[in-house]
């Protein structure tokens, strides 16, 4: 029953060499609501564990800030510094080069080519890994290229300290993520959901224990950070490993060292498309630094941030949902139905959006007190609120889009468009209204923005509505042809 649901009916049709996918549409006698009801439970099916295990998983982060906030005010700004900064810019890389199994894995699942997600997911662990070698010089040197940015001696010395025992966090992350998109691939999100929970309830039992019990302080911090990121990573592993995929997991395979430098293209367009973007928000905060009353400007900007944070493991988890939703009917080939879910996407998305740009809007002068008392805080919280309620919005819509982008394998084009509107257009325009302009963090966010995030939310909208999904579906069935072997039995 979960196989008809999942899959739309499909007939074999070879043209000129190539295997490609004819749909038979069962659901063309269907009308328009009970449509959207079927596309909204196979997209809901990914959405909802998603959004529960990037909850927990941010939950975790906000736990480690918890702890170190206990310790004192160096300890928090190192922990801070070492997981936000130095981590965070190879997390952003990582997860964004894990994504192009979203193409790959979704493709080769809707074509029922299962044998060939646990081969990508062993081409995306090599990739990554020896992308985590290359990168490890930032967390080796992190001490002296903080201090070069201008971070005082003690907190530059101990985040140098943390950064060191982050490393084996920072190689959980070339295993993690390629299991992650294994699973929404195959719709199983749901395990990442429970495997979350289990590693969210273990973090703070052990930063308890090592914090409070054996006073490991920093150090402890990071270590529990370590044991629950790669608890994440055996749990997951063990579940597809074990028995929880037959279909898909086959075993180790030699296969898996075939065809490296392709899947390097891919990883690298899908890893510049999400950090360029990433990055972009850092930058954000740094050239809120450099403004007078900085203390005041920083914090009213990190409230806003931490709320834009926690609503965004939604539209994260529509952009999961979406990415895996197009690529497996492209790999099924059927293009119309791929545009039908991009569209039912982004209509619930947005929706979504709208309700909570219109609560933020509503609590304007209120939702602040959740992180602080300050009067001045949360006047500049207030001032700000129109700007976040437009990002909520703008946030709401965008990562759907690029959902699609990954589904279908559009990732370089995406990773141009990013650059060309956040860094040419975006950045400069918020250095003009911040300091040309004197309107300070409102013209910076403004900016950035506006000549941004709104410009390359429209530029995809376009590309989106111009594409030929037929085509797109002749294009998937080119690709699996050529990443994938045949499986007779794994395809039965």
């Amino acid at each position: 029953m979960a196989e008809k649901l999942n899959h739309p009916l499909l007939q074999d049709s070879p043209s000129n060499g190539v295997n490609k996918y004819k749909l038979v549409d069962e659901d063309q006698h269907l009308d328009l609501k009970r449509k959207v009801w079927i596309e909204s439970k196979k997209l809901w099916q990914i959405v909802g564990p998603s959004i529960f295990s990037r909850v927990a998983a941010y939950s975790m982060n906000v736990v480690t800030q918890a702890f170190a906030g206990h310790l004192g005010e160096t300890e928090l700004a190192s922990i801070s510094i070492a997981n936000t900064v130095i981590a965070g810019f190879d997390f952003g890389l990582l997860l964004g080069m894990a994504s192009a199994l979203e193409t790959l894995c979704g493709q080769a699942f809707g074509a029922k080519r299962y044998h060939m997600l646990g081969i990508y997911m062993q081409r995306s662990w090599i990739v990554l890994f020896l992308c985590c070698i290359l990168l490890l010089p930032l967390y080796l040197f992190a001490t002296p290229v903080l201090k070069l940015l201008g971070q005082p001696d003690d907190v530059a010395e101990q985040s140098g300290l943390v950064a060191l025992w982050f490393i084996p966090m920072h190689f959980s992350f070339a295993f993690l993520f390629p299991l992650q998109r294994f699973f929404q691939s195959q719709l199983k999100a749901n395990v990442l959901a429970w495997v979350s929970l289990a590693a969210f309830l273990v973090h703070v039992l052990i930063s308890w224990l090592f914090v409070y019990r054996l006073q490991l302080g920093v150090v402890g911090i990071a270590v529990a950070l370590d044991v629950s990121w790669w608890f994440l990573v055996f749990l997951s592993m063990g579940y597809a490993v074990w028995g929880g995929c037959p279909l898909t997991w086959t075993g180790f395979s030699m296969e898996a060292f075939s065809g490296l430098w392709e899947f390097v293209k891919l990883s690298a367009a899908s890893g510049v498309m999400l950090c360029l973007e990433n990055w972009y928000y850092r930058i954000l905060v740094l050239m809120t630094g450099n403004l007078k009353n900085v203390k005041i400007a920083v914090d009213a900007l990190s409230v806003c941030m931490n709320v834009n944070g926690w609503e965004m493991m939604i539209p994260i988890a529509f952009f999961a949902a979406t990415g895996v939703r197009v690529a497996n009917e492209l790999g099924a080939g059927n293009g119309q139905a791929a545009k039908f879910a991009t569209k039912v996407a982004v209509v619930q998305s947005a929706i979504i959006g709208v309700v909570f740009a219109a609560l933020i809007m509503i609590f304007h002068d209120k939702f602040g007190l959740i992180f602080t008392t300050s009067t001045d805080v949360l006047h500049g919280v207030d001032k700000l609120s129109y700007l976040l309620a437009f990002t909520v919005l703008l946030n709401s819509v965008q990562p759907v889009l690029s959902g699609v982008a990954v589904g279908s394998g559009w990732q370089s084009t995406v990773a141009y468009i990013n650059l060309g509107c956040y860094y040419l257009i975006g950045v400069p325009l918020g250095i003009v209204l911040g300091w040309v302009f004197h309107l300070g963090v409102e013209g910076i966010w403004g900016g950035m923005i506006f000549g941004g995030t709104a410009v390359q939310t429209a530029i995809l909208g376009y590309i989106t509505m111009r594409r030929d999904w037929d085509k797109e579906a002749e294009k998937a069935a080119v690709h699996i042809e050529k990443w994938s072997t045949p499986n007779t039995e794994n395809q039965s």
